[in-house]
């Protein structure tokens, strides 16, 4: 995603990786998707070009609805948009489908717009929502106790210095509220060590934390995913587009402990607790990474993994154990501001 400026969604949102997510879903043949992370639409415009698909695309940032509606004027047959959270999306339809896919990262929209206040460049308020949210990062930096602060930013951020940084936002909330993204960030960067060999803006990982709190971003990837493994027809395949190592972390074990060359999901459970069904076929663990190519057109990119499995013929069967190795996030992001 170039820093790009312009106000065309079509040209400030690059679809990461595909070339990949077409060759996996092969949309050749008469085939039924679900984007479910419709954004400036890539993915679903590049789907609608083959002449057979159908695609149902989701997303709760109303700012890109003028750019669904577009869609299902060019094509009210095969594309409809829903503005929900992708975790709501076995609501959309009865029908199976053969391909989903879930792109994760914030779109060029989201972060180049400052007035949301998803990047650290911005002196806007302190927003960060991406749709139908309960709360946003002021009410997060304003009111969460120390304690909670500390745990969003180091738990959710990966953020080692995490007791200053939520320190000093308490510390200085308490003397007026903290109201911008440009006042967070002298907070922050004054918590933190200097490090001049890292080439990491010190108020990544906070910002981050935050963002993932605010949209209760775990929550959203587990129940999505539960959700669409129900959804998929046998042999349908889900993919899956991650940017940082806690989604990933979510997805490489959700397909690769309910798949067939798993047998048990863990080895603490009796014998006889363990279902004999399985969720995915076997499944190969291989994480694609964009070409060299792409992240030179498109920096943004360089983070991504894509990640795919395919469904087995097995009934759906709920997989608790998914959720109970990911509770403390769970109930990290359950938490009342």
């Amino acid at each position: 995603f170039m820093n790009n400026q312009t106000s065309s969604l079509e040209f400030s949102h690059f679809p990461v990786m595909l070339d990949e997510v077409l060759k996996i879903s092969s949309p050749l043949s008469e085939k039924k998707f679900i984007d479910c992370t419709f954004g400036g639409g890539g993915y679903s415009k590049e789907i609608l070009k083959f002449s057979k698909t159908n695609v149902k695309a989701i997303d709760r940032d109303k700012k890109i609805l003028p750019e669904a509606s577009a869609l299902e004027a060019k094509f009210p047959e095969r594309f409809k948009f829903y503005p929900i959270k992708f975790s709501q999306l076995d609501t959309i339809s009865k029908d199976y489908v053969d391909i989903i896919i879930f792109d994760l990262g914030l779109s060029s929209i989201q972060l180049d717009d400052f007035d949301r206040g998803f990047s650290f460049n911005s002196k806007k308020g302190l927003d960060m929502t991406m749709g139908l949210n309960e709360v946003t990062a002021f009410d997060a930096i304003n009111n969460l106790s120390e304690i909670d602060l500390k745990l969003v930013i180091k738990v959710l951020g990966d953020e080692k210095e995490a007791s200053k940084i939520a320190k000093n936002i308490v510390k200085h909330r308490n003397e007026k509220k903290i109201s911008n993204t440009e006042e967070l960030v002298k907070i922050i960067e004054k918590s933190k060590k200097k490090n001049y060999s890292s080439k990491i803006n010190p108020c990544t990982k906070t910002f981050q934390a935050l963002r993932i709190f605010v949209n209760k971003e775990v929550t959203e990837l587990i129940n999505g995913v539960i959700n669409a493994t129900k959804k998929l027809k046998p042999g349908g395949k889900i993919l899956v587009i991650s940017f940082h190592s806690l989604e990933d972390r979510v997805i490489k074990y959700f397909f690769s402990n309910f798949s067939k060359n798993k047998s048990r999901p863990s080895r603490y459970l009796p014998e006889n607790k363990i279902s004999k069904k399985n969720l995915f076929d076997e499944y190969k663990n291989k994480v694609l990474r964009p070409s060299k190519r792409e992240i030179d057109q498109n920096k943004r990119s360089r983070s991504a993994k894509l990640r795919f499995a395919i469904r087995s013929k097995d009934s759906f069967e709920y997989p608790e154990e998914f959720k109970k190795k990911f509770r403390k996030y769970l109930d990290l992001e359950a938490i009342n501001v």
